[in-house]
């Protein structure tokens, strides 16, 4: 018969509670805990790989180096405790959230200072001064951190190249993109919560 729909009515969109479509964006499916379990999972990675680089291809790291990996162990260890805690509250998300992208803005802000002695004249390169070991056993803390974060000549060295990145020019697209995507999902996630209540 004209106008009649024989057999499955036609495919309409469903927006009821509990229903799943099938179609949702990957920002939709992945959760804050598999978020958090990514971001200690690579910050695990690149603290491994640059272990890797100083013992078995033997490039020491500079101070801003080191203070780097501070940086990124800050962000894991706290990515790991947002993933074993998955507060379910919105103060607990933001918590952890910020967490993280304080350890990335910390960062970012260490990186780019290394990037601009590495780019320094070399008239203007400073000189090299000792090694960090030796400062936080001789020097005050806040000492320590305004002569790493000053520079010397080790750190304006360029000892390692990838598509025309130096390291720290790699640990600062790390340390944005960890930090930006941390704030999207936090944001995101939070309002979806909140609307679903």
């Amino acid at each position: 018969m004209r106008g009649e729909t024989w057999g499955r009515r036609p495919a309409q969109s469903l927006d009821l509670p509990g229903v799943t479509p099938h179609h949702r964006g990957m920002k939709d499916r992945l959760t804050l805990r598999t978020w958090y379990i990514g971001v200690f999972l690579a910050c695990a990675g690149l603290l491994a790989y640059a272990l890797y680089l100083q013992h078995q291809m033997f490039l020491d790291p500079c101070p801003l180096c080191i203070f780097q990996r501070v940086a990124f162990a800050w962000m894991g260890v706290w990515a790991l405790l947002a993933a074993l805690h998955n507060p379910a509250g919105k103060l607990g998300r933001w918590f952890y959230g910020l967490m993280v992208v304080l350890g990335s803005a910390v960062g970012a802000g260490i990186a780019w200072r290394h990037i601009w002695l590495q780019n320094l004249p070399a008239d203007e390169v400073p000189d090299c001064g000792p090694g960090l070991s030796y400062m936080m056993d001789t020097m005050p803390f806040l000492d320590v951190l305004d002569t790493v974060l000053t520079g010397s000549g080790s750190c304006a060295e360029v000892q390692w190249n990838f598509l025309g990145l130096s390291m720290p020019g790699w640990t600062l697209v790390w340390y944005l993109g960890l930090g930006l995507l941390t704030l999207f999902f936090v944001f995101t996630k939070t309002r979806q919560a909140g609307q679903a209540t």
